[in-house]
């Protein structure tokens, strides 16, 4: 384990050359990073997973109610035994060849029966209420970090001049502003990779992941070999547009089209402004760059710049959905729902109609008789 131990923390991966771990010890005189800092993220994350239940119970479920947003969730399939033994016991996704034998068995023909899975597979997914509140505890988190964030980061040099990311490093010392930030950033992906699995699943459950992962690598990172200064302009960059993409879910969900139109624009705009337009060109430009005239490269350095380029591809991806959900909205004069619908997409207007109906006499499923579509859900951070 020792031998383990010390590959791992090669001096010569993480830092700069001729720069040792004890050089960073932490004295009278300054604080520097210490990687055994960040366990404390594991109980805050427990501690912000807390009280998100709190908030959500009892402070976003009242204002749902408030707002006359129900708990009502998707229409109820039709009691049939056979088929609930199917979808519990077999395959929620029948094939071709099994959905023919039941149909025999049923004597229903086999597009009712498809109608009825994806009627109980929805069944299954959340009610607008859950979904409000999820939004209105990430909203409420997203703005006091991010507000926090522009609050610290005014104070320092770096922000003004991102040179001083990488004057007299790694010998930078920790305030305490900077290594609150930090572990709460830490402390919030870190619930987020759990609390994933119990949230609403959504299409791009793998991305989403994936991102929660990069992000924590990042944090991690940039904090044990002392990077924290750029990793905070990464983590408030990214926390800008979430905040407005939770509001704009929040309308949709009370059904302020208007609004939810209006937040989506600013959140589209801010989005691609900082993730394609202030992210490549102000923070890697500092890493990539910067760093190397200043600094110069080592090996942690290349891994942090390749997290970051990966981000930056999760970016690209999300900017795309982004510009597709827009040009649907031009075309159909709203914000309709979207590839990351919370309610399976494929043919949604027929669910509510009963086995052997016209499927063009149905309504949708959303209880809105299609006026009021799912917003592109969740956000990319350093995030994002």
């Amino acid at each position: 384990m020792a031998g383990i131990l010390a590959w791992f923390w090669n001096e010569r991966f993480w830092l700069p050359h001729n720069v040792t771990w004890a050089d960073l010890k932490n004295t009278e005189e300054a604080t520097f990073p210490q990687a055994e800092d960040l366990y404390l993220a594991f109980p805050l994350a427990f501690c912000i997973f807390m009280v998100r239940l709190i908030f959500e119970r009892f402070i976003a479920k009242p204002c749902a109610i408030a707002l006359n947003i129900q708990a009502s969730g998707p229409q109820i399939a039709q009691p049939n035994a056979i088929l609930e033994k199917v979808f519990t016991a077999i395959t929620k996704h029948p094939d071709e060849k099994r959905l023919e034998g039941l149909s025999k068995q049923l004597d229903w023909d086999v597009r009712s029966i498809q109608r009825w899975f994806r009627q109980r597979r929805n069944q299954e997914k959340p009610s607008t209420l859950t979904r409000f509140c999820e939004s209105m505890w990430r909203f409420s988190f997203y703005l006091y970090v991010f507000t926090y964030g522009v609050r610290f980061l005014k104070k320092t040099p770096w922000l003004w001049n991102t040179r001083h990311c990488w004057y007299n490093y790694p010998y930078q010392p920790l305030t305490t502003d900077l290594h609150y930030y930090y572990i709460l950033e830490l402390s919030f992906y870190w619930s987020l990779m759990f609390s994933q699995f119990t949230d609403i699943k959504r299409k791009d459950f793998g991305i989403m992941f994936v991102h929660h992962l990069v992000s924590i690598l990042l944090i991690t990172f940039s904090y044990v070999n002392n990077m924290a200064r750029v990793g905070t302009l990464v983590l408030c960059l990214h926390d800008s547009a979430d905040a407005l993409l939770e509001a704009a879910k929040m309308a949709n969900y009370a059904k302020f089209q208007k609004m939810c139109d209006l937040l989506f624009v600013m959140f589209a705009m801010v989005f691609i402004t900082t993730r394609l337009g202030i992210f490549p060109l102000w923070v890697l430009n500092t890493t990539l760059f910067e760093s190397w005239e200043i600094v110069g490269p080592y090996p942690s350095w290349w891994v942090f710049n390749l997290l970051l380029l990966l981000v930056q591809g999760l970016n690209c991806f999300w900017s795309y959905l982004i510009v597709k959900i827009a040009c649907k909205a031009v075309s159909r004069g709203k914000v309709s729902k979207d590839d990351r619908s919370d309610i399976e997409s494929s043919s949604d207007e027929e669910d509510s109609e009963p086995p052997g109906k016209n499927p063009h006499t149905a309504t949708t499923t959303n209880g809105t008789g299609g006026t009021n579509g799912y917003l592109l859900t969740g956000s990319c951070s350093m995030d994002d």
